[in-house]
Protein backbone atom coordinates (compact mmCIF):
# COMPACT_ATOMS: atom_id res chain seq x y z
CA UNK A 1 0.00 0.00 0.00
CA UNK A 2 2.33 2.51 1.10
CA UNK A 3 6.13 2.66 0.99
CA UNK A 4 8.30 4.45 3.28
CA UNK A 5 10.08 6.43 0.77
CA UNK A 6 7.08 8.13 -0.65
CA UNK A 7 5.70 8.74 3.77
CA UNK A 8 8.96 10.74 3.82
CA UNK A 9 8.51 12.69 1.18
CA UNK A 10 4.58 13.40 1.19
CA UNK A 11 5.15 14.46 5.05
CA UNK A 12 8.21 16.17 4.67
CA UNK A 13 9.07 14.26 7.92
CA UNK A 14 12.74 13.34 8.98
CA UNK A 15 13.84 9.67 9.18
CA UNK A 16 14.98 8.17 12.56
CA UNK A 17 16.25 4.31 12.99
CA UNK A 18 17.40 1.80 9.52
CA UNK A 19 15.63 2.57 6.54
CA UNK A 20 13.27 -0.59 5.77
CA UNK A 21 12.89 -2.08 2.58
CA UNK A 22 9.21 -2.85 3.25
CA UNK A 23 5.70 -1.69 1.57
CA UNK A 24 3.79 -0.80 4.65
CA UNK A 25 0.15 -2.39 4.80
CA UNK A 26 -2.25 0.45 6.06
CA UNK A 27 -1.95 3.61 8.54
CA UNK A 28 -3.60 3.47 11.94
CA UNK A 29 -3.73 5.92 14.94
CA UNK A 30 -5.47 3.17 16.88
CA UNK A 31 -2.72 1.24 19.37
CA UNK A 32 -5.80 -1.64 19.91
CA UNK A 33 -6.56 -2.24 16.83
CA UNK A 34 -3.20 -1.62 14.80
CA UNK A 35 -1.72 -4.68 12.88
CA UNK A 36 1.36 -6.07 11.57
CA UNK A 37 3.04 -3.74 8.97
CA UNK A 38 0.61 -1.15 9.50
CA UNK A 39 2.17 1.82 10.03
CA UNK A 40 1.09 4.00 13.76
CA UNK A 41 0.46 7.49 13.89
CA UNK A 42 0.57 9.26 17.24
CA UNK A 43 -2.33 11.81 17.26
CA UNK A 44 -2.26 13.74 20.16
CA UNK A 45 -5.93 14.90 21.01
CA UNK A 46 -8.57 16.40 23.52
CA UNK A 47 -8.39 13.08 25.90
CA UNK A 48 -5.01 10.94 24.99
CA UNK A 49 -2.02 11.65 23.61
CA UNK A 50 -0.85 8.70 20.98
CA UNK A 51 2.47 8.99 21.62
CA UNK A 52 1.98 7.30 25.38
CA UNK A 53 0.57 4.21 23.45
CA UNK A 54 3.72 3.51 20.62
CA UNK A 55 5.16 0.83 22.73
CA UNK A 56 1.97 -0.72 22.46
CA UNK A 57 1.65 -0.21 19.10
CA UNK A 58 5.23 -1.97 18.54
CA UNK A 59 4.37 -4.83 20.84
CA UNK A 60 1.39 -5.78 17.90
CA UNK A 61 3.48 -5.51 15.35
CA UNK A 62 4.02 -1.74 14.11
CA UNK A 63 7.88 -1.43 12.66
CA UNK A 64 7.14 2.60 11.61
CA UNK A 65 6.27 4.62 13.79
CA UNK A 66 5.29 8.28 13.02
CA UNK A 67 5.84 10.83 15.61
CA UNK A 68 5.81 14.28 16.44
CA UNK A 69 9.01 16.28 16.20
CA UNK A 70 10.74 17.28 19.49
CA UNK A 71 10.20 14.14 20.89
CA UNK A 72 13.86 13.11 20.81
CA UNK A 73 13.98 10.98 24.01
CA UNK A 74 10.63 8.95 23.63
CA UNK A 75 12.73 7.85 20.32
CA UNK A 76 15.27 7.50 21.66
CA UNK A 77 13.79 5.26 24.51
CA UNK A 78 11.86 3.23 22.30
CA UNK A 79 15.04 2.67 19.61
CA UNK A 80 16.98 1.25 22.53
CA UNK A 81 14.08 -1.07 23.57
CA UNK A 82 12.79 -2.34 20.09
CA UNK A 83 15.49 -2.96 17.59
CA UNK A 84 14.60 -2.93 13.95
CA UNK A 85 12.07 0.00 14.45
CA UNK A 86 11.95 3.24 12.19
CA UNK A 87 10.49 6.78 13.68
CA UNK A 88 9.01 9.13 11.02
CA UNK A 89 9.54 12.82 12.94
CA UNK A 90 6.70 15.14 11.49
CA UNK A 91 5.94 18.62 12.55
CA UNK A 92 2.47 17.87 13.47
CA UNK A 93 1.35 14.56 12.87
CA UNK A 94 -2.21 15.30 12.20
CA UNK A 95 -1.01 17.66 9.47
CA UNK A 96 1.02 14.19 8.46
CA UNK A 97 -1.99 12.31 8.02
CA UNK A 98 -3.82 14.46 6.26
CA UNK A 99 -0.73 14.82 3.54
CA UNK A 100 -0.48 11.05 3.19
CA UNK A 101 -4.78 10.75 3.08
CA UNK A 102 -4.29 13.23 -0.19
CA UNK A 103 -1.41 11.43 -1.64
CA UNK A 104 -3.53 8.31 -1.58
CA UNK A 105 -7.20 9.99 -2.74
CA UNK A 106 -4.81 10.73 -5.82
CA UNK A 107 -4.09 7.60 -6.78
CA UNK A 108 -7.61 6.88 -7.46
CA UNK A 109 -9.68 8.32 -10.47
CA UNK A 110 -12.91 7.45 -9.42
CA UNK A 111 -15.61 10.33 -8.46
CA UNK A 112 -15.78 12.20 -4.84
CA UNK A 113 -18.26 13.69 -3.50
CA UNK A 114 -18.28 15.94 -0.43
CA UNK A 115 -20.63 17.34 1.66
CA UNK A 116 -21.00 20.19 3.88
CA UNK A 117 -23.78 22.84 5.18
CA UNK A 118 -25.16 23.98 8.88
CA UNK A 119 -27.59 21.35 8.56
CA UNK A 120 -28.17 17.90 7.29
CA UNK A 121 -24.88 16.90 6.43
CA UNK A 122 -25.07 13.62 8.01
CA UNK A 123 -28.25 12.75 6.54
CA UNK A 124 -27.59 13.69 2.98
CA UNK A 125 -24.05 11.78 3.30
CA UNK A 126 -26.11 8.98 4.04
CA UNK A 127 -28.72 8.91 1.12
CA UNK A 128 -26.07 9.99 -1.44
CA UNK A 129 -24.35 7.05 -0.54
CA UNK A 130 -27.08 4.45 -0.20
CA UNK A 131 -28.98 5.76 -3.18
CA UNK A 132 -25.97 5.23 -5.36
CA UNK A 133 -24.86 1.78 -3.35
CA UNK A 134 -27.67 0.42 -5.68
CA UNK A 135 -25.30 0.54 -8.54
CA UNK A 136 -21.58 1.07 -6.85
CA UNK A 137 -19.42 -0.15 -4.23
CA UNK A 138 -19.10 3.32 -2.18
CA UNK A 139 -16.98 4.44 0.35
CA UNK A 140 -18.27 6.58 2.72
CA UNK A 141 -17.03 8.43 6.61
CA UNK A 142 -19.01 6.83 9.63
CA UNK A 143 -21.85 8.62 11.39
CA UNK A 144 -19.91 12.06 11.85
CA UNK A 145 -16.55 11.18 11.24
CA UNK A 146 -16.33 14.38 9.05
CA UNK A 147 -12.95 16.26 11.07
CA UNK A 148 -9.18 16.65 10.63
CA UNK A 149 -8.87 12.85 11.63
CA UNK A 150 -11.83 11.16 10.32
CA UNK A 151 -11.94 12.21 7.08
CA UNK A 152 -8.54 10.90 6.36
CA UNK A 153 -9.02 7.85 7.93
CA UNK A 154 -11.65 7.25 5.60
CA UNK A 155 -10.32 7.87 2.49
CA UNK A 156 -7.03 5.76 3.99
CA UNK A 157 -9.86 3.25 3.67
CA UNK A 158 -9.75 3.51 -0.42
CA UNK A 159 -9.10 0.42 -2.75
CA UNK A 160 -9.57 -0.44 -6.20
CA UNK A 161 -12.99 -2.11 -5.36
CA UNK A 162 -14.56 1.42 -4.75
CA UNK A 163 -16.14 3.03 -7.05
CA UNK A 164 -16.86 6.24 -5.83
CA UNK A 165 -16.57 7.89 -2.28
CA UNK A 166 -19.04 10.29 0.07
CA UNK A 167 -17.67 12.22 2.75
CA UNK A 168 -19.18 14.68 4.88
CA UNK A 169 -16.90 17.68 5.87
CA UNK A 170 -17.07 19.15 9.04
CA UNK A 171 -16.47 22.82 10.65
CA UNK A 172 -16.65 24.86 13.93
CA UNK A 173 -13.47 26.58 13.27
CA UNK A 174 -12.16 29.28 10.36
CA UNK A 175 -10.25 27.21 7.55
CA UNK A 176 -11.28 23.59 8.68
CA UNK A 177 -13.32 23.51 5.31
CA UNK A 178 -10.53 24.60 3.17
CA UNK A 179 -8.09 22.03 5.16
CA UNK A 180 -10.11 19.18 4.63
CA UNK A 181 -11.19 19.79 0.78
CA UNK A 182 -7.58 19.85 0.11
CA UNK A 183 -7.21 16.58 1.15
CA UNK A 184 -10.55 14.65 -0.49
CA UNK A 185 -10.00 16.93 -3.67
CA UNK A 186 -13.86 16.41 -4.23
CA UNK A 187 -15.33 16.42 -8.01
CA UNK A 188 -18.71 17.18 -6.22
CA UNK A 189 -19.11 19.57 -3.88
CA UNK A 190 -22.49 19.94 -1.90
CA UNK A 191 -23.51 22.55 0.33
CA UNK A 192 -26.83 21.94 1.65
CA UNK A 193 -27.71 25.40 3.61
CA UNK A 194 -25.99 28.44 5.47
CA UNK A 195 -27.42 28.72 8.59
CA UNK A 196 -26.92 30.07 12.62
CA UNK A 197 -24.24 27.39 13.53
CA UNK A 198 -20.70 28.11 15.23
CA UNK A 199 -20.81 31.64 15.46
CA UNK A 200 -18.85 31.40 18.16
CA UNK A 201 -15.92 31.22 16.32
CA UNK A 202 -17.73 31.54 12.58
CA UNK A 203 -18.58 34.87 14.03
CA UNK A 204 -22.03 35.37 12.13
CA UNK A 205 -23.69 33.79 9.06
CA UNK A 206 -21.26 35.92 6.29
CA UNK A 207 -18.41 33.93 8.10
CA UNK A 208 -20.93 30.90 7.81
CA UNK A 209 -21.28 30.83 4.27
CA UNK A 210 -17.04 32.05 3.72
CA UNK A 211 -16.37 29.32 5.54
CA UNK A 212 -18.62 26.55 3.82
CA UNK A 213 -17.80 28.18 0.35
CA UNK A 214 -14.33 27.08 0.89
CA UNK A 215 -15.79 23.56 -0.24
CA UNK A 216 -15.69 24.15 -3.50
CA UNK A 217 -11.79 25.79 -3.85
CA UNK A 218 -10.12 22.97 -4.80
CA UNK A 219 -13.23 20.56 -6.57
CA UNK A 220 -11.53 18.71 -9.76
CA UNK A 221 -13.10 17.85 -12.84
CA UNK A 222 -15.57 17.74 -13.59
CA UNK A 223 -15.35 20.44 -10.51
CA UNK A 224 -19.67 20.51 -10.09
CA UNK A 225 -20.55 22.59 -7.19
CA UNK A 226 -24.13 21.58 -6.29
CA UNK A 227 -26.07 24.34 -3.97
CA UNK A 228 -29.28 25.30 -2.71
CA UNK A 229 -31.11 27.37 -4.72
CA UNK A 230 -33.64 28.33 -1.71
CA UNK A 231 -31.25 29.52 0.47
CA UNK A 232 -30.47 33.23 0.50
CA UNK A 233 -26.94 33.44 0.86
CA UNK A 234 -26.27 30.30 -2.02
CA UNK A 235 -28.70 31.73 -4.48
CA UNK A 236 -26.47 34.92 -4.51
CA UNK A 237 -23.30 32.22 -5.20
CA UNK A 238 -25.29 30.55 -8.05
CA UNK A 239 -25.89 34.33 -9.28
CA UNK A 240 -22.08 34.45 -10.46
CA UNK A 241 -21.47 33.34 -13.81
CA UNK A 242 -19.73 29.35 -13.91
CA UNK A 243 -20.41 26.35 -16.08
CA UNK A 244 -19.90 24.09 -12.64
CA UNK A 245 -22.68 25.36 -10.77
CA UNK A 246 -26.27 23.39 -10.19
CA UNK A 247 -28.93 24.09 -8.40
CA UNK A 248 -31.56 22.14 -6.45
CA UNK A 249 -34.39 23.55 -4.65
CA UNK A 250 -38.04 23.72 -4.06
CA UNK A 251 -38.61 27.76 -4.91
CA UNK A 252 -40.67 28.65 -8.01
CA UNK A 253 -38.50 31.96 -8.45
CA UNK A 254 -34.94 30.06 -8.84
CA UNK A 255 -34.51 28.25 -12.00
CA UNK A 256 -33.13 24.98 -10.92
CA UNK A 257 -31.11 21.87 -12.35
CA UNK A 258 -33.28 19.74 -10.24
CA UNK A 259 -36.31 21.22 -9.04
CA UNK A 260 -38.69 19.63 -6.89
CA UNK A 261 -42.54 20.58 -6.45
CA UNK A 262 -45.93 19.36 -4.65
CA UNK A 263 -44.34 18.60 -1.63
CA UNK A 264 -46.65 17.60 1.22
CA UNK A 265 -46.95 15.56 4.40
CA UNK A 266 -48.95 12.49 4.27
CA UNK A 267 -49.29 9.93 6.24
CA UNK A 268 -46.26 10.24 8.19
CA UNK A 269 -44.15 10.93 5.51
CA UNK A 270 -43.11 13.27 3.64
CA UNK A 271 -43.31 12.86 -0.63
CA UNK A 272 -42.60 15.09 -3.18
CA UNK A 273 -42.03 15.29 -7.26
CA UNK A 274 -39.18 15.67 -9.67
CA UNK A 275 -39.88 15.95 -13.24
CA UNK A 276 -42.85 13.22 -13.12
CA UNK A 277 -41.05 10.98 -10.48
CA UNK A 278 -42.82 10.69 -6.67
CA UNK A 279 -40.09 10.74 -4.07
CA UNK A 280 -41.25 9.76 -0.70
CA UNK A 281 -39.09 9.68 2.64
CA UNK A 282 -40.03 8.27 5.82
CA UNK A 283 -39.17 10.81 7.97
CA UNK A 284 -40.91 13.74 9.87
CA UNK A 285 -39.37 16.76 8.39
CA UNK A 286 -40.37 18.81 5.52
CA UNK A 287 -36.32 19.66 5.20
CA UNK A 288 -35.34 16.25 4.56
CA UNK A 289 -36.97 17.16 0.87
CA UNK A 290 -33.61 19.20 0.34
CA UNK A 291 -31.36 16.67 1.70
CA UNK A 292 -33.49 14.76 -0.23
CA UNK A 293 -33.11 16.76 -3.70
CA UNK A 294 -29.05 17.20 -3.03
CA UNK A 295 -28.57 13.56 -3.15
CA UNK A 296 -30.92 12.68 -5.97
CA UNK A 297 -28.82 15.47 -7.72
CA UNK A 298 -26.04 13.98 -7.33
CA UNK A 299 -27.03 10.46 -8.23
CA UNK A 300 -28.04 11.95 -11.27
CA UNK A 301 -24.83 13.38 -12.13
CA UNK A 302 -23.59 9.72 -11.64
CA UNK A 303 -26.19 8.07 -14.37
CA UNK A 304 -28.63 6.72 -12.04
CA UNK A 305 -32.24 7.11 -13.41
CA UNK A 306 -34.93 8.59 -11.80
CA UNK A 307 -36.90 5.34 -11.36
CA UNK A 308 -33.95 3.84 -9.26
CA UNK A 309 -32.92 6.69 -7.41
CA UNK A 310 -36.91 7.01 -6.16
CA UNK A 311 -37.03 3.32 -4.96
CA UNK A 312 -33.85 3.78 -3.19
CA UNK A 313 -34.73 6.64 -1.41
CA UNK A 314 -38.15 4.88 -0.40
CA UNK A 315 -35.82 2.31 1.84
CA UNK A 316 -33.89 5.00 3.12
CA UNK A 317 -33.45 4.56 7.14
CA UNK A 318 -32.87 8.42 8.57
CA UNK A 319 -29.75 8.42 10.86
CA UNK A 320 -30.55 7.84 14.61
CA UNK A 321 -31.57 10.64 16.98
CA UNK A 322 -32.37 12.82 14.10
CA UNK A 323 -36.05 13.59 13.86
CA UNK A 324 -36.85 10.03 14.55
CA UNK A 325 -40.00 8.32 16.43
CA UNK A 326 -39.14 6.56 19.42
CA UNK A 327 -42.05 4.98 20.77
CA UNK A 328 -42.66 2.67 24.38
CA UNK A 329 -45.51 0.88 26.04
CA UNK A 330 -45.51 5.00 28.13
CA UNK A 331 -44.96 7.78 25.41
CA UNK A 332 -44.24 8.76 21.55
CA UNK A 333 -40.96 10.45 21.77
CA UNK A 334 -39.43 12.55 18.73
CA UNK A 335 -35.61 11.76 19.37
CA UNK A 336 -33.76 14.93 17.63
CA UNK A 337 -30.80 14.95 19.99
CA UNK A 338 -27.98 14.86 18.21
CA UNK A 339 -27.61 18.56 18.21
CA UNK A 340 -29.15 21.77 17.76
CA UNK A 341 -28.94 24.93 16.08
CA UNK A 342 -31.59 27.75 16.13
CA UNK A 343 -32.12 26.37 12.00
CA UNK A 344 -32.21 22.70 12.86
CA UNK A 345 -34.98 23.46 16.20
CA UNK A 346 -37.19 25.65 14.07
CA UNK A 347 -37.69 23.08 11.55
CA UNK A 348 -37.96 19.91 14.82
CA UNK A 349 -40.84 22.49 16.02
CA UNK A 350 -42.43 22.67 12.41
CA UNK A 351 -42.88 19.03 12.18
CA UNK A 352 -44.10 18.90 15.48
CA UNK A 353 -46.40 21.29 14.47
CA UNK A 354 -47.61 19.10 11.76
CA UNK A 355 -48.08 15.98 13.40
CA UNK A 356 -51.80 15.35 14.63
CA UNK A 357 -52.54 13.69 17.79
CA UNK A 358 -55.01 13.62 20.85
CA UNK A 359 -52.39 14.05 23.92
CA UNK A 360 -49.86 17.43 24.34
CA UNK A 361 -46.99 18.10 22.58
CA UNK A 362 -43.90 18.49 24.93
CA UNK A 363 -40.66 20.63 23.74
CA UNK A 364 -37.89 19.47 26.24
CA UNK A 365 -34.84 21.55 25.46
CA UNK A 366 -31.55 21.72 25.92
CA UNK A 367 -29.01 24.63 25.31
CA UNK A 368 -27.91 25.59 21.45
CA UNK A 369 -24.43 26.22 22.03
CA UNK A 370 -21.63 28.25 20.25
CA UNK A 371 -23.89 30.51 19.18
CA UNK A 372 -21.73 33.58 20.02
CA UNK A 373 -22.68 37.41 21.01
CA UNK A 374 -26.53 36.34 20.01
CA UNK A 375 -26.86 33.25 21.66
CA UNK A 376 -30.00 35.28 24.03
CA UNK A 377 -31.69 36.04 21.35
CA UNK A 378 -31.85 32.56 19.46
CA UNK A 379 -32.82 31.15 22.74
CA UNK A 380 -35.71 34.12 23.06
CA UNK A 381 -36.61 33.40 19.60
CA UNK A 382 -36.93 29.63 20.15
CA UNK A 383 -39.27 30.69 22.90
CA UNK A 384 -41.71 32.57 20.81
CA UNK A 385 -41.77 29.66 18.63
CA UNK A 386 -42.29 26.89 20.94
CA UNK A 387 -45.00 29.12 22.68
CA UNK A 388 -46.44 29.03 19.45
CA UNK A 389 -46.51 24.78 18.81
CA UNK A 390 -46.30 23.17 22.04
CA UNK A 391 -48.91 22.93 25.63
CA UNK A 392 -45.56 22.31 27.36
CA UNK A 393 -41.99 23.20 27.70
CA UNK A 394 -38.98 21.63 29.67
CA UNK A 395 -36.37 23.98 29.39
CA UNK A 396 -32.35 22.48 30.44
CA UNK A 397 -28.97 25.10 30.96
CA UNK A 398 -28.63 28.19 31.41
CA UNK A 399 -29.62 29.57 28.26
CA UNK A 400 -32.60 27.62 27.66
CA UNK A 401 -34.08 29.51 30.63
CA UNK A 402 -33.68 32.24 28.40
CA UNK A 403 -36.27 30.48 25.78
CA UNK A 404 -38.57 29.24 28.69
CA UNK A 405 -38.79 33.11 30.22
CA UNK A 406 -39.43 34.24 26.62
CA UNK A 407 -42.29 31.45 26.05
CA UNK A 408 -43.94 32.39 29.24
CA UNK A 409 -44.16 36.02 27.93
CA UNK A 410 -45.49 34.48 24.63
CA UNK A 411 -48.27 32.83 26.41
CA UNK A 412 -47.31 29.84 27.26
CA UNK A 413 -48.96 28.61 30.23
CA UNK A 414 -46.40 28.93 33.36
CA UNK A 415 -47.28 25.82 35.56
CA UNK A 416 -46.42 23.75 31.87
CA UNK A 417 -43.10 25.56 31.88
CA UNK A 418 -40.25 23.94 34.04
CA UNK A 419 -36.51 24.98 34.30
CA UNK A 420 -33.82 22.39 35.22
CA UNK A 421 -29.96 21.90 34.94
CA UNK A 422 -29.63 18.54 33.68
CA UNK A 423 -31.16 16.07 31.06
CA UNK A 424 -31.56 13.79 33.77
CA UNK A 425 -33.65 16.29 36.25
CA UNK A 426 -35.93 17.07 32.63
CA UNK A 427 -36.59 12.87 32.86
CA UNK A 428 -37.64 13.30 35.91
CA UNK A 429 -39.71 16.66 35.37
CA UNK A 430 -41.68 14.66 32.47
CA UNK A 431 -42.42 11.64 34.56
CA UNK A 432 -43.07 13.11 38.15
CA UNK A 433 -44.22 16.58 36.91
CA UNK A 434 -46.06 16.18 33.22
CA UNK A 435 -47.05 12.91 33.75
CA UNK A 436 -46.89 11.84 30.03
CA UNK A 437 -50.04 9.57 28.28
CA UNK A 438 -49.76 7.38 25.36
CA UNK A 439 -51.34 10.57 23.30
CA UNK A 440 -48.92 12.57 24.01
CA UNK A 441 -45.56 13.60 21.46
CA UNK A 442 -42.56 14.46 23.47
CA UNK A 443 -39.79 16.52 20.80
CA UNK A 444 -36.16 16.20 22.77
CA UNK A 445 -33.59 18.63 21.50
CA UNK A 446 -30.31 20.21 22.32
CA UNK A 447 -26.41 20.92 21.45
CA UNK A 448 -24.50 17.11 22.01
CA UNK A 449 -23.07 18.37 24.98
CA UNK A 450 -26.51 18.61 26.58
CA UNK A 451 -26.67 14.89 26.51
CA UNK A 452 -30.67 15.22 25.76
CA UNK A 453 -30.74 11.30 25.25
CA UNK A 454 -30.76 10.65 28.60
CA UNK A 455 -34.27 12.10 28.79
CA UNK A 456 -35.59 9.26 26.63
CA UNK A 457 -36.26 6.31 28.79
CA UNK A 458 -33.99 2.92 28.14
CA UNK A 459 -36.67 0.51 26.90
CA UNK A 460 -37.81 2.45 24.12
CA UNK A 461 -37.90 1.03 20.81
CA UNK A 462 -37.94 2.44 17.00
Amino acid sequence: MFKINELIRVTAGKLIGPMQDISLSGISIDSRTIKPKEAFIAIKGDNFDGHDFILEAIKKGSRFIICQARRASLVSSCLREKKGIAFLEAEDTTRALGDIARFWRRQFDIPVIAITGSNGKTTTKDMIAWILSGKFKVLKNMGTKNNQIGLPLTLLNLDSSYDCVVLEAGTNHPGEIEYLSGICLANIGVITNIGPSHFEFLRDLKGVFTEKRTLLKFLKKPAIALLNADDNLLKKELAMPSKSMAAFGFGFKNHCDFSGSNIKFQKGRIEFLVQKYKFTLDTLGYFNAYNALAAIAAARILGMAYKDIASRLMRFSFPPARLNFVESKRLRFIDDTYNSNPASLSCALEALGEIKTKGRKIVIMGDMLELGKDERLFHEQAGKHIAKTSDAFIAVGRLSKIAALSAQKTGLNGKNVFTCETSNEARGILFKELIPNPDDIVLVKGSRLMRMEKVIINNCKT
